[in-house]
């Protein structure tokens, strides 16, 4: 199946809707993760959490701070940072870097994996899934001997507005 999803970077996204049974797997996840190193669930992390559930892939720190202030304007910045790399370090987050000097963070749903298209210009990411470049990828490996466990595929160029200034 092809599945293309384009995304802007402001931060007045509209919810995404995801599937219940994956967010309270992840729910389950940070809590474990979070009980066993003796961390607090804060009222400010649930409300962080929840609204980084709720928004577009690729969110960046300022972006979720912004969605986050919508509920609770007492969030800070260093508080939304934490739980984010909190995210990522119980696997709840991958943190993405696409060359614009920002750390971006999506949901780790291995289910959903996707590649993208970055602009150089506007920093419009796509997120693509091409099974053709899948099967190549699979077909490199088993030629040199590797058995794939993830993989990240990122093309930097001009998206068609950009290429129209």
């Amino acid at each position: 199946m092809n599945r293309t999803r384009i995304e802007s970077q402001s931060t007045k996204t509209p919810p995404v809707l995801r599937d219940p049974k994956a967010l309270d797997h992840f729910r389950a996840l940070l809590a474990t993760y979070m009980s066993k190193r003796g961390l607090r669930s804060t009222d400010q992390r649930h409300v962080i959490v929840e609204t980084f559930f709720a928004v577009h892939n690729h969110v960046s720190i300022e972006e979720l701070l912004a969605e986050v202030r919508i509920k609770d304007s007492r969030v800070g910045y260093a508080t939304v940072y934490r739980t984010l790399k909190l995210l990522a370090e119980c696997g709840v987050a991958h943190e993405r870097h696409f060359g614009d000097g920002l750390a971006r963070y999506e949901l780790a749903d291995e289910s959903a994996h996707h590649d993208h298209l970055i602009c150089v210009d506007c920093g419009k990411i796509v997120e693509f899934e091409e099974p053709r470049i899948e099967a190549l990828q699979d077909e490199v490996a088993q030629r040199y001997g590797f058995l794939l466990k993830s993989h990240r595929h990122e093309m930097y160029g001009l998206c068609s507005d950009c290429q129209g200034k």
